[in-house]
């Protein structure tokens, strides 16, 4: 027999160690139990046994994020798909819930935005504490989900990667971030495949963000959607946050910006670059609100009416994408 059969022999079955290390943490010894996950799934690794080494992890995740130990289970989390890449496990529905079984162990704990007139002291340290708990979660959650990303992009997935897990990134960076870049949450929500989640979050941002903010966002949203040439859940989006917000008797809101998206999907959906032309220059003032949308629609000429950009990927937007990208993927 040869060394490593032999060396894969001395293991023993996954569900013997789980259940070792789960009375670890329980005791609450968080770090010894830490480092012995890090050991055994090592030594299951090496010997290929992958599907134990998995077992291992996804249990350790999830324990050690049921007792707040939000980095040593965004840790666990990542070497998870770290060996969902080392054993070559393909993109599949069983794998994503595995992921989204993870994923709900995350806290979710609501963070006050925009705080004012905070009292004394005490409060102001319990606010920074809160606040720092929160970007940690952030951070650790987000390290997790843009693994498996790019995990599902080499394995099978879309190009972007799963639209499951970047609606999950979206969703919890969105509800836990307690700086929020809506431009992150657009970012990956766009990827995704849940419209209609979108809007219901586009419609409570609509009811927390500082004037002005609403219609930018929405912009934004159905701008990106439809520089990835989807103007399929463009338009799903922009009927169900105008649904959403009539089912809560709120107004839509309306502006020049907005008046410009819904002329744009109805012009997207003919030949019609003649059209699209004059619709910008019409429009070119409001469009100036935001300087990342006059290359966002060069990027949609290209795609819907074959228009070559001159400097693709230069300038204010290609700085961004290229920054999400490295981020989102």
């Amino acid at each position: 027999m040869s060394r490593e059969r032999i060396r894969k022999g001395t293991l023993p079955p996954a569900q013997e160690t789980i259940q070792k290390l789960e009375k670890v943490v329980n005791d609450g010894n968080y770090y010894g139990a830490q480092q012995m996950y890090k050991s055994f799934t090592a030594r299951y690794i090496s010997a290929e046994r992958y599907d134990e080494a998995l077992d291992i992890l996804q249990s350790g995740a999830c324990i050690q994020l049921n007792n707040g130990q939000v980095t040593c289970g965004s840790e666990l989390a990542v070497m998870f798909v770290d060996a969902l890449v080392k054993g070559k496990y393909p993109y599949n529905e069983d794998n994503i819930d595995r992921v989204r079984d993870i994923y709900k162990k995350f806290p979710q704990i609501s963070v006050p935005q925009h705080l004012r007139h905070l009292d004394n002291d005490d409060d102001i340290e319990e606010v920074s504490h809160a606040l720092g708990a929160a970007k940690t979660r952030v951070e650790c959650c987000s390290s997790f989900l843009k693994a498996a990303i790019r995990w599902s992009a080499e394995f099978g997935g879309p190009g972007s990667g799963s639209p499951e897990i970047h609606d999950m990134l979206a969703e919890y960076v969105y509800a836990e971030s307690p700086d929020l870049d809506m431009a992150k949450v657009i970012f990956h929500f766009v990827r995704g495949n849940d419209p209609k989640k979108f809007a219901s979050v586009l419609v409570n941002f609509t009811g927390k963000c500082y004037p002005g903010e609403e219609d930018l966002a929405i912009a934004r949203a159905v701008l990106m959607y439809l520089s990835l040439a989807n103007l399929r859940d463009a338009n799903c989006l922009m009927d169900e946050i105008k649904n959403q917000l009539d089912s809560k008797n709120l107004d839509f809101p309306y502006s020049d910006l907005t008046q410009f998206i819904i002329y744009l999907l109805q012009t997207l959906e003919r030949d019609a670059f003649p059209l699209f032309r004059m619709l910008r220059q019409k429009f070119k003032s409001t469009l100036e609100r935001e300087p990342a949308f006059d290359e966002l629609l060069d990027l949609i000429a290209e795609k819907f009416y074959g228009v070559q950009r001159r400097n693709p990927m230069q300038g204010v937007f290609g700085d961004i994408f290229k920054m999400m990208g490295n981020e989102g993927l």
